[in-house]
Protein backbone atom coordinates (compact mmCIF):
# COMPACT_ATOMS: atom_id res chain seq x y z
CA UNK A 1 0.00 0.00 0.00
CA UNK A 2 1.24 3.54 -1.17
CA UNK A 3 0.75 6.39 0.91
CA UNK A 4 -0.79 9.56 -0.37
CA UNK A 5 1.42 12.14 -1.45
CA UNK A 6 0.61 15.21 0.88
CA UNK A 7 0.99 18.72 -0.16
CA UNK A 8 2.57 21.51 1.64
CA UNK A 9 1.23 25.45 1.28
CA UNK A 10 2.54 28.07 3.56
CA UNK A 11 0.23 30.17 5.43
CA UNK A 12 0.57 34.09 5.27
CA UNK A 13 -1.92 35.49 7.85
CA UNK A 14 -2.43 38.94 7.33
CA UNK A 15 -4.40 41.97 9.38
CA UNK A 16 -7.64 41.06 7.53
CA UNK A 17 -7.45 37.61 8.50
CA UNK A 18 -8.02 38.66 12.19
CA UNK A 19 -11.11 39.31 13.67
CA UNK A 20 -12.56 40.93 16.96
CA UNK A 21 -11.07 38.38 19.69
CA UNK A 22 -7.51 38.42 18.23
CA UNK A 23 -6.76 35.52 16.45
CA UNK A 24 -7.83 34.08 13.13
CA UNK A 25 -11.25 34.44 12.06
CA UNK A 26 -13.24 31.10 11.50
CA UNK A 27 -14.05 31.60 8.04
CA UNK A 28 -10.60 32.79 6.95
CA UNK A 29 -9.85 28.55 7.65
CA UNK A 30 -11.73 28.08 4.42
CA UNK A 31 -10.20 30.55 2.04
CA UNK A 32 -6.98 29.08 3.11
CA UNK A 33 -8.47 25.44 2.63
CA UNK A 34 -9.56 26.41 -0.74
CA UNK A 35 -6.24 27.90 -1.61
CA UNK A 36 -4.51 25.53 -0.49
CA UNK A 37 -6.12 21.86 -2.72
CA UNK A 38 -6.17 24.69 -5.45
CA UNK A 39 -2.39 25.13 -5.55
CA UNK A 40 -1.94 21.25 -4.73
CA UNK A 41 -3.84 20.62 -7.75
CA UNK A 42 -2.41 23.21 -10.31
CA UNK A 43 1.20 21.15 -8.60
CA UNK A 44 0.11 17.85 -9.44
CA UNK A 45 -2.57 17.43 -12.16
CA UNK A 46 -1.29 17.74 -15.96
CA UNK A 47 -1.60 21.10 -17.78
CA UNK A 48 -4.31 19.78 -19.78
CA UNK A 49 -6.39 19.05 -16.78
CA UNK A 50 -6.01 21.93 -15.35
CA UNK A 51 -7.17 23.59 -18.33
CA UNK A 52 -10.26 21.69 -18.77
CA UNK A 53 -11.63 20.29 -15.07
CA UNK A 54 -12.31 23.01 -12.33
CA UNK A 55 -13.04 22.08 -8.47
CA UNK A 56 -16.20 22.99 -6.15
CA UNK A 57 -16.44 22.42 -2.38
CA UNK A 58 -19.19 20.43 -1.61
CA UNK A 59 -18.51 19.88 2.26
CA UNK A 60 -15.81 21.16 4.97
CA UNK A 61 -16.06 19.52 8.69
CA UNK A 62 -13.45 22.16 10.42
CA UNK A 63 -12.18 21.31 14.09
CA UNK A 64 -10.47 24.18 15.60
CA UNK A 65 -7.33 22.70 17.96
CA UNK A 66 -5.72 26.32 18.82
CA UNK A 67 -5.80 29.73 17.97
CA UNK A 68 -3.92 31.77 15.10
CA UNK A 69 -2.41 35.18 15.74
CA UNK A 70 -1.11 37.21 12.88
CA UNK A 71 2.39 36.55 13.63
CA UNK A 72 2.54 32.78 13.46
CA UNK A 73 4.49 30.85 11.05
CA UNK A 74 1.72 28.48 9.45
CA UNK A 75 1.65 25.69 6.67
CA UNK A 76 -1.35 24.12 5.25
CA UNK A 77 -1.05 20.04 4.51
CA UNK A 78 -3.01 18.63 2.68
CA UNK A 79 -3.54 14.88 1.37
CA UNK A 80 -6.23 13.45 -0.96
CA UNK A 81 -8.19 10.65 1.29
CA UNK A 82 -10.38 9.36 -1.63
CA UNK A 83 -11.99 9.40 -4.84
CA UNK A 84 -15.32 8.35 -6.35
CA UNK A 85 -16.60 9.14 -9.53
CA UNK A 86 -16.27 12.94 -9.99
CA UNK A 87 -16.02 13.39 -6.09
CA UNK A 88 -12.48 13.43 -3.91
CA UNK A 89 -11.92 13.94 -0.28
CA UNK A 90 -9.41 15.89 1.43
CA UNK A 91 -7.78 15.89 4.80
CA UNK A 92 -5.90 19.78 5.33
CA UNK A 93 -3.95 19.87 8.45
CA UNK A 94 -2.82 23.78 9.66
CA UNK A 95 -0.08 23.40 11.80
CA UNK A 96 2.12 26.00 13.83
CA UNK A 97 5.57 24.70 14.01
CA UNK A 98 4.75 21.16 15.55
CA UNK A 99 1.71 21.84 16.41
CA UNK A 100 -1.84 21.52 14.76
CA UNK A 101 -4.17 24.55 15.12
CA UNK A 102 -7.14 23.17 12.94
CA UNK A 103 -7.54 20.11 11.17
CA UNK A 104 -10.67 20.21 8.08
CA UNK A 105 -12.13 17.37 6.65
CA UNK A 106 -13.72 18.20 2.64
CA UNK A 107 -15.58 16.47 -0.29
CA UNK A 108 -14.87 17.87 -3.43
CA UNK A 109 -16.67 18.04 -6.95
CA UNK A 110 -14.51 18.03 -10.38
CA UNK A 111 -16.33 19.39 -12.77
CA UNK A 112 -15.52 19.80 -16.67
CA UNK A 113 -14.76 23.60 -17.18
CA UNK A 114 -16.50 24.30 -20.13
CA UNK A 115 -19.69 22.04 -19.63
CA UNK A 116 -19.61 23.05 -15.59
CA UNK A 117 -20.95 19.72 -15.44
CA UNK A 118 -19.77 17.12 -12.44
CA UNK A 119 -16.89 15.08 -14.47
CA UNK A 120 -15.32 11.44 -13.82
CA UNK A 121 -11.98 11.54 -12.84
CA UNK A 122 -9.37 9.58 -15.14
CA UNK A 123 -7.55 6.78 -13.91
CA UNK A 124 -4.25 9.04 -14.38
CA UNK A 125 -5.57 11.60 -12.44
CA UNK A 126 -6.61 9.53 -9.74
CA UNK A 127 -3.26 7.56 -9.51
CA UNK A 128 -1.63 11.30 -8.70
CA UNK A 129 -3.73 11.59 -5.48
CA UNK A 130 -3.67 8.22 -4.15
CA UNK A 131 -1.01 6.08 -6.20
CA UNK A 132 -1.87 1.87 -6.22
Amino acid sequence: MHVPPTFAHHITISPGDIDHMGHVNNAVYLQWVQETIVNYWKDIAPLEARASLLWVALKHEITYRAPLFLDDDVDALVTATETRGSRASFKTIFKRGKDVSAEVVSSWCCIDAATRKPRRLAREIVRKFLPD
